[in-house]
């Protein structure tokens, strides 16, 4: 769905996405996600917003497709009369795109009777084990002895960028030993993941991105041709490599834990 959610309503949940060109693989995962908002929270209007200005000028250029910046979303929502509007973003952690997020937000809160920034995706303690049952599901046909399972998540400057090792521990003391998981911006990385898995017994290597999209990074950087992708990588090393072309987004389970914290966003205004 290209476009907003339109429906008359004082009550709006704000749906923000850092964004993708990659128009399938957006419907499949942001648009999942938004839906699954819609359905949830039938009371609120759900609407759409992006982060990165690159690719909202992208799609408008290319395919003629208006997508609102939050600066846009937040006017918007103020304008028509709006007076509870919940912000839910769908990134995976707290990083620089979230905290940028926060502090455009802050500007607006005496804006709206009642305005609230729910969390990202691994926030909570409960996020992890949640995030980690879900991806260890949709794995399990790839979980053998002789198959390294390795994630790529994108990785941030920000401390949040500690959440890539949290979510490798709960997934070793699961005894899921051949999984891992690298970032392609930050640490630990594809030089990191390759020293591990080389220590395993392992002939293929399976690789998934740990991003809510399968936009560019997933595509390139992870299944791409170039000799620096990850593909091509672990191939050098001599592994059979599998890429899987799934955004997070498209699992139900996460959708879930997305939903769980815009319901969060609501319980605070009656607390």
């Amino acid at each position: 769905m290209e476009e907003n959610y339109k429906k008359t309503t004082e009550k709006e949940i704000l749906a923000v996405s850092f964004g993708t060109s990659y128009n399938d693989s957006r419907e499949k995962t942001i648009g999942a996600i938004e839906l699954e908002l819609i359905k949830e929270y039938p009371d609120y209007e759900v609407c759409r917003a992006f982060t990165s200005q690159v690719i909202i000028d992208k799609l408008q250029k290319r395919d003629g497709t208006k997508i609102n910046n939050v600066t846009e979303a937040l006017e918007e929502a103020f304008s028509k009369g709006v007076k509870e509007l919940i912000i839910q973003p769908t990134h995976l952690l707290n990083g620089y795109e979230y905290m940028d997020l926060a502090d455009e937000v802050k500007k607006y809160k005496d804006k709206f009777e009642k305005l609230s920034l729910a969390k990202p995706l691994l926030t909570d303690e409960s996020d992890f084990v949640k995030v980690a049952d879900a991806i260890i599901k949709m794995t399990e046909v790839y979980n053998k002895y002789d198959t390294a399972v390795c994630f790529m998540g994108h990785g941030t400057g920000a401390a949040a960028n500690d959440v890539y090792e949290k979510l490798q521990h709960i997934l070793f003391e699961r005894g899921y030993k051949n999984y891992y998981v690298g970032t392609v911006e930050a640490k630990p990385d594809i030089d990191d993941l390759i020293k591990c898995v080389k220590k395993g017994s392992y002939g293929e290597v399976v690789l998934l991105p740990l991003m809510i999209v399968a936009g560019d990074h997933a595509n390139n950087d992870m299944a791409g041709n170039d000799k620096e992708s990850w593909k091509k990588r672990f191939e050098e090393e001599g592994y059979k490599v599998t890429c899987i072309l799934n955004g997070l987004g498209e699992n139900s389970d996460i959708r879930k834990i997305f939903t769980e914290h815009t319901y969060s966003a609501i319980r605070s205004f009656k607390n």
